[in-house]
């Protein structure tokens, strides 16, 4: 099952996928998509178009993107909505369903602390995938993403096989 990742952001996107096969997961690819245009429609839209290639390239089954978190400037949040908008239509669109993670539980799952700082996620990054170079550190994020959700995905279907067997 191929897993994409992705942490959403107005000028920067990050994006991760990875192959889970049973226990054991594999980097596929990681990248950033970052906007252009002189105005907020025109980004969101190229952010759209960069996005939706990466799906067509790369054909997850699986997609998670990181929550939101608000902080003091009403004005950044939402816009950073608004992007996080574009992360969910576009794995929508592909009729993929999408896991959505806390920054904190993405850290506690990657780094064991929930604030971990961004070279402790790329650091770990680097142990699950060695050799790997992340794109930035959004794209190392996103991998950390799509980590937790194979995790996630993984947990469940072994209660699931457990719940099918007591029956």
């Amino acid at each position: 099952m191929r897993v994409i990742g992705i942490d959403p952001g107005l000028r920067t996107l990050g994006w991760g996928v990875i192959e889970q096969q049973g226990s054991r997961l594999s980097h596929i690819a990681n990248g950033l998509c970052t906007s252009s245009g002189s105005d907020l429609g025109a980004r969101l839209l190229s952010l759209y178009e960069q996005l939706s290639d990466v799906f067509h390239r790369f054909m997850p089954d699986a997609a998670a993107v990181e929550q939101t978190f608000v902080n003091r400037d009403g004005a950044g949040t939402l816009k950073l909505g608004q992007a996080r908008g574009i992360a969910m239509l576009v794995p929508a669109q592909a009729g993929i369903s999408i896991g959505e993670y806390a920054p904190n539980a993405v850290k506690k799952a990657i780094v064991g602390v929930g604030h971990a700082e961004k070279h402790q996620i790329a650091h770990m990054i680097g142990i699950h995938f060695p050799g790997v170079k992340p794109a930035g550190a959004d794209a190392a994020d996103a991998l950390a993403i799509a980590i937790t959700h194979a995790h996630h995905l993984q947990s469940g279907a072994r209660l699931a096989d457990a719940i099918a067997r007591a029956s």
